[in-house]
Formats: structure tokens, C-alpha cells, sequence
């Protein structure tokens, strides 16, 4: 394949992928979820004090780079939902070029690495978390482009060949590597993903190894020097969701090996702010191919000859690296207790299966290539006929691939997006509450009841963080600048409500607002255009 026509391709899917990720992104997905607005209002909060944190306590803990990053779209477009979201799909667009180098670098097959690329561009469970202000999307972003270094270095060592710089390029590994570590939880297994690489560097030149961890050391430093002087937060949240503190951890153990095995094929995560509920992350027709080079895989470690797939070139190596990374990679998954199957745990499996997706469409096709070959000098006579027979094929493959793509479309902006379920899942309520509150005159009482259940953060219930986000009055100053209060509903009492007056509910409680208005006089229930009861006093 020329360079001009790789360039090309390369450059329609990132397009494509772009597409998936900025589309409508202003309107998808609806709502603004409570998660990623305490993302952003600790964004906030650092930009304005100038206090980037490392680490973020609040909220069971979360490590600080997504957050301080939130910082840039923040700056430029202001307390708006997308401007939170943008930073995802960046992130995501560029993970897919990543992809399409290291599975180059590991197959040296650019057809395949552009199969990868694709799979993950059109892929729905990817395009969800890069449309979702969630920390984790980091994640495969430093691991494909960290080792896609790491194995440039690794096969050119191996190969005898000449690198200028490459005491710059695995540094830069291993800093890519290292803030790996400042995205999630789920991050802190990847040392072992190394013992590959490692592996095939420690004969040949350890000078690699060294550079890689120095590196690595010098990235990772200031969140492991935080984890140091305070060790209750490293293991906070992996303490409380593990399956050691259930009654019987090994039937846990197998039951959400099952799931997560399934969630690829027939059944995935149910929650619909990662999934359209219980439907597979993989595409049918993706998952027999992922299954095909799995199939693959197992042949050439195990030196099995099946028709299909032998002569195919691939390399040991690679294969034992992506096994690994399956297997390893669910580690943080299995060992959990919520939520399985759980696609957001589960973010950094995407980058392998893609790649042994691709692995499988390119067997594939190298076989009817062979087949294809084989005829032409059996029978030189019909060369027109095969001629027109390989473009029939090639049209069939520009088909298969379209009708992936369609189908993406169709699962997220016509099935998944406009779903009522997906509005709930995301709590729009909560952004129409704060849209609502930020038309109200500034010198106007209002005050947000925080009847939803949630994590306390500064004695206040997570769930209020999304309407703190749009109004900006995560700082307690800027509530009283605009004259918003947030109160618990067993603190009703306390409202006082003068002239000029509003009262939300941050769920729809009609309880709960009968008995407002019993301790509040003069009040009236306005139905707002989108829907919001507010209890009025004029």
C-alpha cells in the first residue's frame, strides 16, 4: 500500500472518528450527570485559586490530571456541559491514532493497523466515553501511544537497526507511561503489562529498561509522593467495591468472570450512561472477527496449523503482549463488586480487542488474497473474470466496514442519545434546574432542596453539584453573590422566603413541597416551560 493512499485512509478515520465524537456534541448526550460536574467544579475552583491538586479527595477520591485539564475547555467556553465533554473526545480522537502506530509497530502490517483504528473509531463503547466528561478515557490514550514508543525502541533494538534518539524517545515512554497512573484506579496494574517488552529489552540493551523507569519515576513521582503521606486514598475506593468484603469472593470472583466475558458478546453493562442498556459492547460482526484473532493468537503461541491461519506473518511477541493485555487488564474488572458488567471499568480492554479484531478481518482477507493468487496461475486464461471477482470483494469489504459505521450511527444518535432513559441517566432535570435559576433575577431568593441521595460533599449531597456547575456556585461565595441556597429537605424549616421568591426540589416531590408550603406561606407552583415545578412567592 503507497504512502499516499495509507495517509488517506489514515485521514478519513480520523475523520470519521471525529465525526462519532463532536457531532450534535453539544446536545449528547443530554443532561450533565453529577460526576462530571464535580470534575468540572473542582476545575473551577483550581483555576480560580490557582490550587491544582494532584488529587482530589472528594467523591470517594479521584486522581487530578482529567480535572486540572478541564481547566483549558473551561477557560475558553465557560460553564457549559460540551465544553467538559470536549477534552474526551480529544482524547478519544487521539487514542485512535495511537492505536493505529502501535498496532503497526507490533504487526508492521498497515492494513491492519488501519482496520484497528477503524473498529475503534466506529466503535460505540468508545464513543460513549469520549462524549462523557470521565477521567478514565486517559487511560488508553497513554497506554497505546506509551507503548507504541516503547515498541518502536523494543523492535529496533532487536533488530540491530540504528536510533538516533532514542534515549529521548523511551524517556518520553516512559513519561507518557507515568501519567498514565495520575487517570484511575484501574491504571495502577499496568507495570505488568511490561514484562513483555521488558523482556525482549533485558538481552540486548537494559540501558532501555533503565531510561523507560527513570522516566516513568519522574511522571508518576508527585501522585505516589501524595499516595505516601496520605494512604487512606490509595486504596479508598478500591477497598469499598472489591469482591474481598463479600461474603463469598471466589463464586464473585467466577460470576463476574462470566459477565465480563459476556459483556463483549451477549449481554453488556446495563447502566445506560455507559451502554444502551444490557445490549454487547462489540458489534456482532466485530466480535466474531475479535474472536477469530483470538483464535489466532492461541495458534501461533501453541504452534497450531490451521488452514486459516497458516503462513499468516505475525509475531510471538505481539500476540503475548495483547493476550496479556486482556487478561491483565480484567483484573481490576473481576476483582470488583459493583456495577458488572461494567464498561467504564472496562475502558482499557478496548485498545487489544480492536487490534485482534483487526488481526482477525486481515486473516481474512490474506487467505482469499492466497486463494485469489493460487487460481490466477491455475488458470491464466480467466484473469479478467478473477480481475472482476477481487473488486466484487474489495466492494463487499467497503460494505462490511459502512455497515458498521451505520450501525454505530444508528446505536448512538437514533437508539441510545434521544433515549428517555439516557435523559435520566445523565439527570438533564438537574441542567434544566440550573438553566431555570440563572434566568431568575440575581436579587431574587432561590433556594435548590437537595432531596436525592448522594456522597457529602462539604456537607452538601453529590447530586447538587450539577446544578452548582451551571449556576457557578460551587464556591460559597458565589452563592451568595446570586442568592442560591442549598438545603437538605429535614432543613426546611430554615427557609426564609421574602419577596420575590423561588423553591426547587431538585427531584420532583410533590410531598415534599406540600409540606414546603405548609412552613412557607404565599406560595404558588409555577410548572416552568421545561418542565420544572417552582414554588413561587411574588
Amino acid at each position: 500500500m503507497a504512502k499516499k493512499q495509507i495517509f488517506i485512509f489514515l485521514f478519513i478515520i480520523l475523520a470519521v472518528a471525529g465525526f462519532f465524537r463532536l457531532w450534535q456534541i453539544t446536545d449528547y448526550p443530554p443532561g450533565l450527570y453529577p460526576d462530571e460536574a464535580m470534575n468540572a467544579n473542582n476545575a473551577l475552583e483550581a483555576m480560580e485559586n490557582g490550587d491544582y491538586k494532584w488529587f482530589y479527595s472528594e467523591n470517594n477520591g479521584r486522581e487530578g490530571l482529567y480535572i486540572n485539564l478541564l481547566a483549558i475547555p473551561l477557560f475558553i467556553f465557560g460553564n457549559e456541559p460540551w465544553a467538559l465533554r470536549l477534552l474526551s473526545a480529544i482524547f478519544g480522537i487521539l487514542t485512535i491514532l495511537g492505536l493505529y502506530l502501535l498496532a503497526k509497530e507490533l504487526f508492521k502490517n498497515e492494513r491492519l493497523a488501519l482496520f484497528a483504528s477503524f473498529f475503534m473509531a466506529v466503535s460505540f463503547w468508545h464513543i460513549i466515553f469520549s462524549r462523557i466528561a470521565f477521567r478514565p478515557i486517559l487511560a488508553p490514550f497513554f497506554l497505546t501511544w506509551a507503548f507504541y514508543l516503547l515498541f518502536k525502541i523494543t523492535n529496533r533494538i532487536n533488530w540491530k537497526l540504528e536510533i538516533g534518539n532514542w534515549k529521548l524517545i523511551t524517556i518520553l515512554s516512559g513519561l507518557l507511561f507515568g501519567l498514565g497512573f495520575h487517570t484511575y484506579i484501574a491504571y495502577r496494574v499496568t507495570p505488568l503489562l511490561l514484562i513483555i517488552p521488558f523482556a525482549l529489552l533485558w538481552k540486548n540493551n537494559k540501558k532501555v529498561i533503565v531510561v523507560f523507569l527513570l522516566g516513568t519515576f519522574i511522571a508518576g513521582l508527585p501522585l505516589g509522593w501524595y499516595f505516601l503521606n496520605n494512604p487512606a486514598d490509595f486504596l479508598g475506593r478500591t477497598s469499598q467495591i472489591s469482591i474481598f468484603s463479600v461474603d463469598s469472593p471466589l463464586k464473585a470472583l467466577a460470576e463476574n468472570v462470566f459477565k465480563t466475558i459476556g459483556m463483549l458478546f451477549w449481554a453488556g453493562d446495563y447502566n445506560w450512561r455507559h451502554n444502551l442498556s444490557g445490549t454487547p459492547e462489540l458489534f456482532w460482526p466485530v466480535a466474531v472477527l475479535f474472536l477469530i484473532g483470538i483464535m489466532l493468537g492461541f495458534a501461533k503461541i501453541f504452534n497450531f496449523q490451521f488452514s486459516i491461519f497458516n503462513k499468516f506473518s505475525i509475531f510471538k511477541p505481539s500476540i503475548y503482549f495483547l493476550l496479556s493485555w486482556l487478561i491483565i487488564m480484567s483484573l481490576p474488572v473481576v476483582i470488583s463488586s459493583e456495577g458488572i458488567p461494567h464498561a467504564l471499568r472496562a475502558i482499557i480492554l478496548i485498545p487489544p480487542i480492536m487490534i485482534l479484531a483487526a488481526l482477525g478481518l486481515e486473516s481474512i482477507i490474506d487467505k482469499i488474497n492466497k486463494w485469489h493468487t493460487k487460481k490466477l496461475q491455475q488458470y491464466p486464461q480467466n484473469a479478467k473474470q478473477l480481475g472482476r471477482i477481487k473488486k466484487q470483494l474489495a466492494v463487499l469489504l467497503f460494505a462490511f466496514l459502512l455497515l458498521i459505521a451505520s450501525h454505530c450511527y444508528i446505536q448512538y444518535f437514533l437508539r441510545w442519545a434521544p433515549n428517555i432513559h439516557t435523559q435520566g441517566a445523565f439527570n438533564a432535570r438537574y441542567v434544566e434546574i440550573g438553566n431555570y435559576l440563572n434566568n431568575l433575577p440575581k436579587e431574587s431568593t432561590k433556594y435548590v432542596v437537595i432531596n436525592a441521595d448522594g456522597v457529602l460533599v462539604r456537607e452538601i449531597p453529590m447530586p447538587s453539584q450539577t446544578v452548582m456547575f451551571i449556576t457557578n456556585t460551587y464556591p460559597a461565595k458565589n452563592r451568595q453573590e446570586k442568592n442560591i441556597h442549598y438545603v437538605l429537605p429535614e432543613n426546611i424549616s430554615a427557609i426564609t422566603c421574602p419577596e420575590n421568591c423561588s423553591i426547587i426540589t431538585l427531584e420532583n416531590d410533590t410531598m415534599l413541597r406540600e409540606e414546603i408550603k405548609k412552613q412557607t406561606k404565599e406560595l404558588t407552583l409555577k410548572i416552568s416551560p421545561q418542565n420544572i415545578e417552582v414554588l413561587e412567592k411574588f
